[in-house]
């Protein structure tokens, strides 16, 4: 018997995966054994990736789904060049903040059919498949089509968000969403066995069909008929014009590791100003659970994000002063507002010129990695499910404000602030695809990772599950905290006017994330899954 202070053991719940094979992570296990089994089949990440993708968008049905929109990084192991895809589509051409206001709408809706904008996911993945695909594109849709036919068992943290007063909400709010993910009047329960046949229907019209049939034939004129008798405003031209952009990502040096995030008009600026902002002063030698260095990270995330809800928009339509808000000069002068000794409720922007979602990672036997996340926004979008077709559509015009002096105002053919963003992190030859999901939560859980990876020696697993804390915004001093962080710390947070509120040990509300490491040195793949979530870190079965 060992003894208690042996060293052996650790202080973290599971253990890496880790594999010469390709691997998947997601947040539930159905999907990375179906992303797992097209590595297999001589898939690439990307191939995984749709697959993996396709399968939540049955068995997590409030997070995600082709009526959503999507955001990638690919890191390509031979040329060692990361690319970025912006999947995310505009509002239709004639909605307007005047058209609203003819309706006597003051405020953007949060779901209805005014809150619906083009679904970009499904060319997303198109586009992916065609620059990197290996295996022909209705294969990717089997095990998703499967479990769509043949049902699969709700799991613990999906009925969590099933049976969710939000979710119930927009459930009962449109017919459609109620016949098809009510069951008798009820969301299922974990255990219950749950079909979606319409959208089976749905994936074999896309298998078989391609990716246009979802923006110009049948796929698009259910979409355009549910639209319509509900008073919406989104036309043929609106979904058929829609193509995926390929971007270029951006990113910062965090003590020697460079961090990559797509740009505007994601939020994946404020994780890198947050990290720059962290990066002016050492990190406390104590542990990231001192009250100190708690402290030092939620005023960063309130600087940083009071920055980026302040100039984030479409970069299509206005110039946003990226390269400034990511300089170290910019970080230094945010910096010194922080007091040491005491929370900032009151967080200004800097004057500078110039909800629910699912994410997963892949890494192929080549090395090649994806990040990619997908979301629907909130839970269940919309609330409005295409007639026929077994999806909601998503809600992302929620993001858009009707103030006519922010650059992220309502505008026909615009996009809108987007919360979804998938990370990535190298040094040497250590290359990390990551994520962490949750609405405004996803960029300070992407600092919270980096810095317990980077400056506190953890691997992925034990800083991906680490206790986090999160916040809905940059004002006001409240902030929610898992209870695993030591009571002193709380205590002292308090102290300092921090207004704790205190949440169980593991809880979704910090958002449920994934990570896989990549040593490009010896071809090994390290993986992580998020124990907030249902998911699992899949490795690619070796087939005899």
């Amino acid at each position: 018997m060992f003894a208690a202070h042996s060293g052996f053991g650790r202080n973290y719940g599971r253990s890496q995966v880790i594999t010469q094979q390709g691997i998947v992570a997601t947040s539930q296990a159905l999907a990375s054994q179906a992303g797992a089994q097209i590595l297999a089949q001589g898939g690439s990440a990307v191939d995984a990736a749709i697959a993996a993708n396709a399968v939540l968008g049955v068995v997590e049905p409030m997070m995600d789904g082709i009526g959503g929109d999507l955001f990638v990084l690919y890191w390509d192991a031979k040329t060692g060049e990361l690319t970025g895809l912006n999947a995310s589509g505009p509002a239709p051409r004639a909605l307007s903040p005047a058209f609203l206001a003819k309706s006597g709408i003051t405020t953007m809706p949060l779901a209805g059919i005014h809150a619906v904008t083009v679904p970009g996911a499904v060319d997303g993945w198109a586009q992916l498949h065609k620059h990197y695909g290996n295996l022909p594109w209705d294969r990717l849709f089997a095990s998703a089509i499967a479990y769509a036919e043949q049902g699969f068992p709700v799991s613990e943290a999906i009925e969590e968000q099933w049976t969710s007063p939000v979710s119930f909400d927009r459930l009962t709010s449109h017919a459609e969403s109620s016949r098809v993910f009510l069951i008798d009047g009820n969301p299922p329960r974990h255990g219950d066995v749950f079909r979606n046949p319409d959208l089976a229907a749905a994936y074999r019209t896309l298998a078989a069909a391609g990716s246009r049939a979802f923006y110009e034939g049948e796929i698009a004129a259910a979409i355009l008929k549910t639209s319509q008798s509900l008073g919406g405003t989104m036309t043929a031209e609106d979904l058929s014009s829609f193509s995926a952009e390929f971007v270029e990502p951006i990113s910062v040096d965090y003590r020697g590791w460079r961090v990559f995030e797509l740009p505007p008009n994601g939020q994946g600026m404020a994780a890198l100003e947050m990290l720059n902002i962290m990066e002016t002063s050492p990190a406390d030698p104590a542990g990231p659970f001192t009250a100190a260095e708690m402290h030092k990270r939620i005023e960063a995330m309130k600087l940083a994000y009071s920055d980026v809800y302040r100039y984030n928009a479409d970069p299509r339509v206005c110039e946003i002063p990226v390269a400034k808000l990511l300089s170290k000069e910019h970080a230094r002068d945010r910096a010194a507002l922080i007091d040491p000794r005491t929370a900032n409720g009151r967080v200004a922007a800097a004057s500078v010129s110039g909800s629910d979602t699912t994410y997963l990672t892949v890494a192929d036997r080549e090395g090649n990695i994806v990040s990619w996340i997908q979301s629907i926004f909130s839970n269940f979008g919309s609330g409005i499910t295409i007639e026929g077709m077994g999806f909601t559509i998503q809600n992302r015009g929620a993001g858009f404000t009707l103030d006519p002096t922010h650059p992220n105002v309502l505008a026909g053919g615009k996009r809108p602030f987007h919360t979804i963003i998938p990370g990535f992190m190298e040094r040497g030859d250590a290359h990390i695809g990551f994520g962490i999901m949750g609405g405004p939560n996803q960029p300070m859980a992407h600092a919270q990772f980096v810095s317990n990876f980077v400056d506190y020696g953890m691997n992925l697993q034990q800083a991906l599950e680490s206790p986090r804390f999160t916040k809905s915004g940059p004002s006001g001093c409240d902030v929610l905290i898992e209870s695993r962080v030591p009571s002193a710390t709380l205590d002292k947070l308090t102290a300092m006017g921090h207004e704790v509120l205190v949440r169980r040990q593991y809880t979704q509300e910090m958002g449920r994330g994934q990570a896989i490491l990549h040593d490009s040195k010896t071809g090994t793949n390290y993986a992580a899954s998020d124990p907030r979530a249902d998911g699992a870190a899949t490795p690619e079965p070796i087939v005899p």
